[in-house]
């Protein structure tokens, strides 16, 4: 066994090293920080460091499910990103098939392009965006709302029921041009023969999407919608930190702000590592559940 892998390094040593890079910097950045996970069963105190601070088990675990914050945190994180996931699957995916029905392909490239953009607009700067529009005083919601009633709108920023909306929707706007594309490049692999024949037949152009297009890129969601419930409870941390403010905390305290508050404002960085390593397991049992199923269902899956 050793001389078999001694000839295969020194038959493909150029391959070898090719890995090499990334292969250290999975080790490196990625495996070897995962022991830094054994914090979730310790109190951990900077002078014990990670090996030395007192064992405690389950402790934190137990602390957080026992928490007044358990129920509203799981919570206000699973709705906000199940609704996120539904519309970020659909909207590319309907976008995708109208820009499909097009002719002009000069046309086609140039929405594509423009909706593309947002993308590479960081979240700092879509917040800001977002806070030009909307504000209640100075922005164009509260400067056409006082033109036309007289009167100074409700806060939007500063409602319940509106940080959900605003949060899922910005994103749509921002992304859905990007998570387009590889439903427009499965798109472009359909078979012309086919639209023909159906065309002959005297289907429609709904139907043509309906029995052609939408089963062509089928696996292709199915395998996305997996992939994205692997990270359905680790809702991004920066859109709702700055969306965030006291008076909309009973939806917006998600479980990334939750461990942001833990960790780094009251330092209780076990409590933290717990709900975050608690987070990532759902998070795995969840893919894995899907993957099954999927696999049962539609005989589409990722393994």
């Amino acid at each position: 066994m050793l001389q078999k892998i001694k000839r295969a390094l020194k038959r493909d040593w150029q391959y070898w090293l090719f890995l090499a890079l990334p292969l250290a910097y999975l080790i490196i950045f990625a495996y070897y920080p995962m022991l830094g996970v054994q914090i979730a069963f310790r109190d951990f105190t900077a002078k014990g460091g990670i090996w030395n601070s007192k064992w405690v088990g389950v402790k934190h675990f137990l602390k957080f499910f026992e928490s007044y914050q358990f129920k509203r945190v799981i919570s206000n994180t699973f709705i906000l990103s199940v609704y996120g996931q539904i519309m970020a699957t659909m909207i590319p995916v309907i976008f995708a098939l109208l820009l499909n029905c097009v002719e002009n392909e000069r046309y086609k490239k140039v929405v594509q392009t423009i909706v593309t953009l947002p993308h590479f607009i960081s979240v700092v700067v879509l917040v800001g965006i977002l806070r030009q529009i909307f504000n209640s005083r100075v922005g164009l919601y509260g400067v056409a709302y006082e033109a036309l009633t007289g009167q100074y709108p409700v806060d939007i920023f500063g409602l319940t029921g509106s940080f959900r909306h605003l949060h899922v929707w910005s994103g749509i706007w921002q992304n859905f041009g990007w998570n387009a594309i590889i439903y427009i490049a499965a798109l472009s692999g359909v078979d012309t023969n086919l639209h023909e024949a159906a065309r002959i037949d005297g289907a429609s152009r709904l139907q043509r999407v309906r029995h052609i297009d939408l089963p062509h890129i089928k696996p292709t969601i199915i395998i996305l919608v997996i992939m994205n419930i692997g990270h359905i409870m680790s809702v991004g941390f920066e859109k709702a930190f700055l969306l965030q403010n006291d008076l909309n905390k009973q939806t917006s305290e998600l479980i990334s702000t939750y461990v942001y508050q833990m960790g780094l404002v009251n330092s209780d960085y076990s409590y933290a590592t717990a709900i975050g390593l608690f987070n990532s397991v759902i998070n795995l049992i969840l893919v894995l559940v899907t993957n099954k199923v999927s696999q049962h269902v539609s005989e589409t899956s990722l393994w």
